[in-house]
């Protein structure tokens, strides 16, 4: 299985991929040269599409796969062999990349017979075998620790330069944790023509599901052998605020079915795939006595069935230490409760399977929900496969006449009644509440009666944002200075807790303040600044500051000209591109932001003009702000709202519209000028 419940911010690779931005570093101090390159001629397969007309691409394409084959052979239920070969040639000097051949491997999964050639634009062919290949851990995660037997094995191609062509091939044999293959055969460089093979015993069945590409027929090459073929597929070229890769590449889903239907490792449907992982899980939420005590323990003063749970909530969500874990099937199968509780520390399955052992001692019954920390990774349509989801929450089933206005991350089930979506592994998000990367995304729920794919809640904008105020004085010098005040919530809170984390010089904590007023202000000093509710998650964060900023108001010609945003960018350039776009637009969650701002002009000066209101409703966001004065007083006030999580390529010119009306917005000032009305 090359997918797991790994809680990593990243969705998980595939088998071979081109994560060099961390391995490149790797490859390079181990082996900065090709010393070890023969001059031996690259095979046949590779020579025969070196003079292959390309795949369709543009001036900023990198490389081009040329060819590509995955055999796969299942054997039996518990050896499945695979073939894998690919040739690329590189265009630009950012295509070197492609030369650097990365193959996953664990106790379970073993690579034999990498090698790698090159078919350099002038000269002999090189060759590297696999003794040349380095290997290395799988680097730590940010913010967490990691245990893992989970490794890569990098092979680096010599001569890999423009006008090169690189081909590897390797053999994988795994011991199947499921009885499935996912072939993603489109990324982000175009593809000329790419093969799958499938060999199954005799007897057994296939099912294949496509995903983000229309069906294609397989031919049939032999008993019980199929083949699928693809060609001239496009590259996927980033644009920022995409959706996942994942959830745009084209990609074949294949399971493998013995005589006589679905065995325990394989399924064919969500319902089948929650039995599957049901099964997996079946004992690893039995409580130990211990666990018991502290459940009475942290309950004992507990008024109501609410605050037990938000009492054990806590204590997992802050005393089970997170360390993401990649032990053989400890990829997908949680540790025991008692396990994780004795050494206080586990994964994200790991943490839910604590808290719903807890749980279950209050009375209260919860379920597994495993989730792409992605959202879009995975949709309604997305046939059943374990290679969509690298993270898992809880569904807690609320007891009756539990209600609070807290809890928003609340839907009815049909069948399961009021279910709460909790991510125990978050720390910095109270109960009652999930981050953005949650909200309206696809899930499977685990229940006794099997998986059910189901679409986590969208919690309401008010939920998540930032209200600023600021009372400040300008002088007729242009100097502005006064206080402003900060509050967060939701995602805005967690994003500045979770920088803040590691900060234990109070000095250091204002760095985030230093940073807002460097994105609106030429020139600032910070004479007083606090940080409120750093660590009580329940409670809105904040800052409340002083500053003071000379020559923020500009003289002309006798008149001052102040902008009465004074601070905080709301605009955004993502959509000023000559490209046309191609992809959907995501937010990172429903949202709500306003800013206020007092300034009390200087004596002897008085409002010659004011901008003009701005009403802007696109559906998707709206933006509201107004200059009003009052005597000495000028006061500026906006709101952002963020209503939906993703707006379609065929609203792209309605949000570059929208994000230039903000831009004109902010950058509007008030004319001041000597005298009375």
């Amino acid at each position: 299985m090359k997918n797991r419940l790994s809680c990593s911010p990243a969705a998980p690779a595939p088998a071979i991929d081109l994560r060099i931005g961390i391995l490149l570093l790797a490859i390079l101090y181990v082996f900065p040269g090709s010393r070890h390159a023969q001059a031996v001629d690259a095979p046949p397969w590779m020579h025969a599409v070196a003079s292959a007309p390309l795949p369709a691409h543009d001036e900023k394409t990198d490389a081009v796969l040329l060819y590509s084959e995955k055999i796969v052979t299942v054997q039996s239920a518990d050896k499945i062999k695979t073939r894998v070969r690919s040739v690329y040639k590189i265009l630009r000097p950012g295509g070197r990349d492609y030369g650097i051949a990365a193959v996953s491997f664990n106790a379970h999964r073993k690579i034999n017979g990498l090698r790698g050639w090159c078919i350099p634009a002038q000269g002999k062919d090189y060759e590297v075998k696999d003794k040349e290949a380095v290997e290395i851990s799988l680097p730590k995660i940010q913010g967490s620790e990691l245990i893992s037997d989970v490794k890569d094995k990098l092979l680096r191609i010599p001569a890999a330069d423009p006008g090169s062509i690189v081909g590897y091939e390797y053999e994988e044999e795994e011991q199947p944790m499921v009885l499935q293959d996912v072939w993603v055969f489109q990324r982000e460089i175009p593809g000329r023509e790419l093969h799958y093979s499938l060999q199954l015993p005799p007897g057994w069945e296939y099912k294949a599901s496509w995903i983000n590409y229309p069906e294609t027929k397989p031919t049939q090459g032999g008993n019980n052998q199929w083949e699928w073929m693809v060609s001239d597929i496009k590259g996927i070229r980033k644009e920022a605020d995409m959706p996942p890769i994942d959830g745009l590449a084209g990609q074949l889903i294949v399971s493998f079915f013995p005589p006589g239907g679905a065995s325990a490792s394989g399924f064919s449907s969500w319902q089948e795939m929650g039995n599957w992982y049901l099964n997996l899980t079946k004992g690893r939420r039995d409580a130990s006595p211990e666990i018991t005590q502290q459940v009475a323990s942290l309950t004992t003063s507990a008024r109501t069935p609410l605050e037990k749970m938000k009492a054990l909530a806590l204590f997992v969500q802050h005393d089970i230490r997170y360390v993401a874990i990649e032990l053989g099937i400890g990829g997908w199968q949680p540790h025991a409760a008692p396990e994780i509780f004795i050494h206080r520390y586990g994964d994200c399955k790991d943490k839910a399977t604590l808290l719903s052992s807890m749980l279950t001692q209050i009375g209260v019954e919860s379920f597994y929900v495993v989730i792409n920390s992605e959202r879009g990774s995975v949709t309604p349509e997305t046939p059943a496969s374990v290679g969509g989801f690298d993270h898992a929450v809880l569904a807690i089933k609320l007891p009756p006449n539990v209600g609070d206005s807290s809890l928003v991350a609340l839907v009815q089930h049909p069948r399961l009644g009021s279910l709460l979506y909790f991510d125990p592994t978050n720390e910095l998000t109270p109960f009652g509440e999930i981050g953005g990367y949650l909200q309206a995304n696809y899930g499977l729920l685990v229940t006794a009666e099997g998986g059910e794919l189901v679409e986590l809640p969208k919690q309401p904008s008010t939920m998540n944002g930032i209200q600023r105020s600021g009372k400040l004085t300008l002088d007729s010098q242009g100097t502005l200075k006064g206080e402003v005040s900060e509050t967060r919530v939701g995602d805005r809170a967690s994003s500045e807790r979770w920088r803040l984390r590691t900060v234990t010089k109070a000095a250091d904590q204002i760095k985030p303040i230093e940073d807002l007023l460097a994105g609106s202000l030429s020139l600032f000093s910070i004479s007083k600044a606090t940080v409120m509710n750093l660590n009580h998650t329940e409670l809105p964060f904040g800052f409340q500051y002083t500053f003071e900023a000379p020559n923020y108001a500009k003289n002309a010609g006798g008149l001052l000209l102040v902008r009465p945003r004074v601070l905080g960018i709301k605009t955004s350039g993502i959509l000023e591109t000559k490209e046309p776009r191609k992809f959907a637009i995501e937010f990172e969650g429903p949202s709500r932001d306003t800013d206020s701002f007092e300034i009390t002009i200087p004596t002897g000066y008085v409002v010659d003009d004011l901008p003009p209101a701005v009403d802007a409703d696109y559906g998707f966001a709206s933006y509201h702000a107004k200059t009003e004065v009052n005597g000495n007083l000028i006061h500026y006030s906006r709101t952002m709202e963020v209503k939906e999580l993703s707006v379609p390529v065929t609203r792209a010119d309605d949000l570059k519209k929208f994000y230039r009306i903000i831009a004109g917005d902010e950058r509007n000032t008030v004319i001041l000028r000597t005298g009375t009305k």
